[in-house]
């Protein structure tokens, strides 16, 4: 089935659930955006004090323009929400998607938490939009992320150079780009990602 942006699709397992991002979320979230780490590489999309409310207005007004379709997440296991993601640049002719702008709150990290949401959104993707390709992408100095991606099955399959302003220097930063297939979720990304949650 093709994405339709003004279904208010559900996610979730018994550990998190992913649901459209609303402007009432925002209260919710704020109080995680005083770590000024998770904006590092937003470069531009937010600083995540003075503007967030923006960020999350500018989130919905992207779904509503049919270019991004942004989720909350909830993680059940400690009873809040913990941060945000969302799909984006979908192509319906093509069959392939974009999963990205993802950040989660310090005490939602390291807990396993986001295997869970990008286990879901595979799923998603590919069992029920029928998508045949996710793109992901991130700044080459976030070694968390880039790590993250390898550790959820993503290939490695390029190098856009110097993209992107350098964070720790005055240089230019390269992205990194991963993406993950259909065939390799049915050929076995699924059950190995399926036994780490």
């Amino acid at each position: 089935m093709a994405m339709d942006f003004s279904i208010n699709y559900v996610l979730e397992n018994s550990k998190v659930r992913l649901e459209p991002l609303t402007e009432a979320h925002s209260p919710k979230l704020k109080p995680l955006t005083g770590d000024t780490t998770i904006w590092t590489y937003f470069l531009g999309r937010s600083n995540g004090q003075s503007d967030f409310d923006f960020y999350i207005r500018d989130a919905i007004a992207h779904r509503h323009a049919k270019k991004e379709y942004p989720f909350a997440v909830f993680d059940k296991s400690v009873g809040q929400y913990c941060g945000s993601t969302r799909f984006f640049d979908y192509s319906e002719a093509f069959r392939n998607i974009k999963l990205g702008y993802t950040w989660y709150g310090k005490m939602c990290r390291g807990t396993g938490l986001n295997k869970h949401c990008k286990f879901l959104l595979f799923e998603f993707a590919f069992e029920k939009l029928g998508l045949e390709r996710i793109g992901l992408g991130a700044h080459s100095e976030n070694s968390v992320s880039i790590a993250a991606m390898k550790s959820v099955g993503c290939t490695h399959e390029g190098v856009l150079r110097k993209i992107f302003p350098a964070i720790h220097n005055k240089d230019r930063a390269d992205c990194m780009l991963f993406s993950i297939l259909k065939e390799d979720w049915t050929n076995g990304i699924k059950n190995q990602l399926k036994g780490k949650l």
